[in-house]
């Protein structure tokens, strides 16, 4: 049987892989974001200083109230936004380890 050289395109597949435990992990990070309204809140909570409470969600996405809710609760279920409670309000912001994991899964290595 005739082995094949391995050429330079093909070099980061030699590079350690995501263990099993590690891709469910991923799917879920990613499951969260598959809603164009998800990375909205995202891309507010990136570039906002401070906290964001809930009740600015709902212009900004032009959604109902229950309906921006039910996506800030999946973003912080899949942990990637913390919420904190102000009296009747909730303020999220980004969750800093969660957003760490997120950029280390986006981030492709540049092919020399």
């Amino acid at each position: 049987m005739k082995t094949l050289d391995v050429i330079d395109c093909c070099l980061p597949l030699g590079l350690e892989s995501l263990d099993d435990e590690q891709a469910d992990a991923a799917a879920n990070l990613f499951k969260a974001l598959a809603d164009p309204a998800r990375v909205k809140v995202l891309s507010v909570l990136a570039r906002s200083e401070a906290p964001v409470c809930a009740c600015e969600f709902i212009p900004a996405l032009e959604l109902t109230q229950a309906t921006v809710s039910h996506h800030l609760k999946k973003l912080t279920d899949a942990g990637l936004l913390d919420r904190e409670q102000r009296g009747k309000w909730a303020y999220f912001s980004l969750n800093p380890e969660a957003v760490s994991r997120l950029e280390g899964l986006v981030r492709i290595p540049e092919v020399v």
